[in-house]
């Protein structure tokens, strides 16, 4: 395709207006032979532009894509208004569809706040409009926030060509099923939200919320996590609408988009260490190197794990770099809302198939650690006993889901403004076999309880 914008014109098939002519300002997404999305504009109309490119199945995608949009907006629930389709001059097929302004996918919106509060509004909305959905025999075959956009307290639906529609309402089982993929992003630190998510569904389908189908839900909501979390660490790895996987000068990297675009992170991926050095050395050892550094009005701190020889590197190529297990691990902690450092990238430095050194990038969080925090002599006993509370809260959700940490000391434990967070994560485990998980835990209690006696 030609650089942006470029004029794509459109043999309208769906009615008797003939050629129409775009002006593609954006690509929002690609999926490599399957389909392109762009930012366009229609006779200076803000539209969507979703072209289909398999060879085999463009059509029927195309298909799907019209006839779901008209379903959805026939059983008057909120989605873009599909507006004509065609072919293009190389011959791909083309639909073009209202443009939801100042919307944002359900999503980006959940990850980008880390007020619990937030994301549990959001979950909420999300939670009604599933309900009129399956009250409208309306069933997504692929269930998730990214799904759905947000716009001004409005929910739209998203992705039409992965719906089931039925003449009939959603029968109760199917029904919680889906229900139970929505309570995997309920945030962990309140149990009640999770009884008042399905009440609320429950409301709009007219039912009663038994005993039964809260003990249902939970088992159903444990089973969708763990694939919800399997399919998210994949698109951890890749690039997707959130990163941006990039090769460049012996580097591979996998970017949080917000930390900049293309050109402006190559200079940061290769002169990486230089951007370190010249930053606030935090830590200077013969294992890491941690220096807080400013980038594009950031305030990020990167640790880099040093070559340690051949044969260190070799290990580290084949179980996979400490930056790469602490990148997949924050992700993981965030899908189960155990508070850690946001991730922003992690970076790989190559010599041929060697992982030479790693980096991992997060966003700086203010706060003592919690060794620092238990020494302060100025600090009000009451606030001391807050902070231990919520201390033990956090220890319990890694109890809640058998997962240790490997490390952790009171130096790993971040005091920040909104609560407690989790650092240092490459030696994380996730159990599924008691006596491992009993043996390890007893080590991070041990670890844990090491100097507390000090600060009783």
């Amino acid at each position: 395709m030609a650089e942006f914008p470029f004029e794509l014109r459109i043999k309208n098939t769906s009615s008797e207006n003939g050629e129409e002519t775009l002006f593609c300002t954006a690509l929002i997404r690609t999926v490599p032979g399957r389909r392109h999305i762009y930012d366009a504009r229609w006779n200076d109309t803000p539209v969507i532009a979703k072209m289909f490119s398999h060879k085999l199945s463009a059509r029927r995608h195309l298909n799907r894509e019209v006839e779901g949009l008209s379903q959805l907006q026939k059983r008057q629930l909120n989605s873009a208004k599909p507006l004509f389709y065609g072919r293009a001059e190389d011959g791909r097929w083309v639909v073009v569809i209202q443009k939801i302004m100042n919307s944002v996918t359900a999503l980006n919106v959940y990850y980008g706040t880390e007020d619990n509060h937030q994301k549990m509004d959001l979950v909420m909305q999300v939670g009604r409009e599933l309900a009129k959905q399956h009250s409208k025999g309306i069933i997504q075959k692929d269930m998730h926030l990214e799904n759905f956009l947000q716009a001004e307290d409005q929910i739209y639906t998203l992705d039409p060509g992965q719906i089931r529609f039925s003449q009939y309402e959603i029968p109760r089982r199917t029904s919680l099923s889906q229900l139970a993929l929505l309570v995997c992003y309920v945030p962990a630190a309140n149990p009640q939200d999770t009884k008042a998510l399905c009440e609320e569904y429950f409301k709009i389908r007219s039912w009663d919320f038994e005993p039964s189908d809260k003990h249902l839900i939970d088992k159903l909501s444990t089973s969708e996590l763990n694939k919800v979390i399997r399919h998210g660490l994949k698109k951890c790895l890749r690039t997707s609408k959130r990163f941006r996987r990039m090769k460049t000068g012996g580097f591979l990297a996998i970017i949080d988009r917000g930390l900049g675009e293309e050109s402006e992170l190559v200079d940061f991926i290769t002169q990486i260490d230089c951007h370190m050095d010249t930053g606030q050395i935090l830590k200077n050892g013969n294992t890491c190197y941690v220096s807080r550094v400013k980038w594009a009005g950031m305030d990020i701190v990167v640790k880099r794990y040093n070559h340690k020889g051949f044969i260190h590197s070799l290990r580290h190529t084949i179980k996979r770099s400490r930056a790469r297990r602490g990148w997949l691990h924050a992700h993981h902690f965030s899908m189960h809302s155990i508070p850690t450092p946001k991730p922003l990238a992690y970076i790989e430095q190559r010599k041929g198939p060697l992982v030479w050194k790693s980096y991992l990038v997060t966003q700086y969080t203010e706060g003592p650690s919690m060794y620092q925090f238990l020494r302060d002599k100025n600090l009000a006993a009451e606030e001391r006993e807050n902070g231990m509370q919520q201390v033990k809260k956090l220890l319990d959700q890694l109890e809640k889901y058998h997962i240790t940490h490997g490390d952790l000391k009171h130096t790993n434990i971040l005091m920040a403004k909104n609560g407690p967070m989790l650092m240092d994560l490459d030696s994380v485990r996730y159990h599924k076999c008691r006596l491992t998980y009993r043996i390890r835990r007893a080590r991070d209690r041990e670890r844990f309880e090491k100097n507390e006696c000090r600060f009783s």
